[in-house]
């Protein structure tokens, strides 16, 4: 008998075994017609094939992170991101997302911005990444105090054979180091990043089969070292603004 994780779970017994072609159907549907007047007469394909399988896909992760990262089991309503997008501050309108996708970060870390495993489906990728992906102010502050610190740990990690295999974030980063922190240093271009972490990309058919479940869980087994070693930062005192000298 399949775990009841944190006991939240709706598919318990109902073993992930891939979308359906309709599920990543719907998505590219969706992408041409992101509208409510189109999505509400289709929630219930939604439903089926998409919002089912992905608790069941949830449940399935979830037992396996309780074998190498137990503290990173989340309730699979709170692990599923809304399909719904927020768009209060955002020039564009359309109130889908074109993806379903699902996060799992640390107890008694409440902010979503900490370290944590991410994946998600698309019809144009499958993606499974680990990291931290958009940390406020003092968490990047915290982070980057914590990487000069431990510069070597991060690189034996980074330098890892099978991490390796993985392409990290890129995203942006400063033209200068921050202020209070050495020039030059060899953690610099580590320290200047916005964002911390590492992904893994797949052909979008692969939704459709089961083994999207262990290449996903592959991927997170992989990179579950760096993620609790970005996370200790944020165990630590909160750091000072300036803290060294040049």
């Amino acid at each position: 008998m399949r775990r009841n994780f944190l006991g939240y779970g709706q598919n318990e017994g109902m073993p992930f075994s891939g979308f359906s072609p309709e599920g990543l159907k719907f998505l590219r549907s969706l992408k041409r017609n992101n509208r409510r007047e189109w999505f509400q007469p289709r929630k219930d394909v939604f439903d089926t094939h998409l919002k089912v399988p992905m608790e069941q896909l949830v449940e399935e992760i979830n037992s396996a992170l309780d074998r190498f990262a137990p503290e990173y089991v989340t309730e699979t309503k709170k692990a599923i991101f809304r399909i719904y997008r927020d768009t209060r501050f955002s020039n564009d309108k359309t109130p889908y997302k074109t993806h379903i996708a699902a996060w799992f970060k640390k107890r008694g870390i409440n902010d979503k911005s900490a370290g944590g495993f991410y994946f998600h489906v698309s019809p144009e990728d499958v993606i499974a990444a680990a990291g931290v992906f958009m940390p406020p102010a003092d968490q990047v502050l915290a982070l980057r105090k914590f990487l000069l610190e431990n510069h070597d740990r991060y690189m034996k990690l980074a330098t890892d054979k099978k991490l390796r295999k993985f392409e990290e974030f890129e995203g942006e980063s400063l033209q200068r180091d921050p202020k209070g922190f050495p020039k030059d240093h060899p953690a610099s271009p580590l320290i200047r990043r916005k964002q911390w972490g590492w992904h893994q990309t797949w052909k979008p058919d692969l939704a459709e089969t089961p083994k999207l479940l262990p290449e996903v869980v592959a991927s997170f087994r992989t990179m579950a070292p760096a993620v609790m070693f970005l996370n200790e930062a944020f165990a630590l005192k909160k750091p000072r603004r300036e803290f060294y000298f040049d």
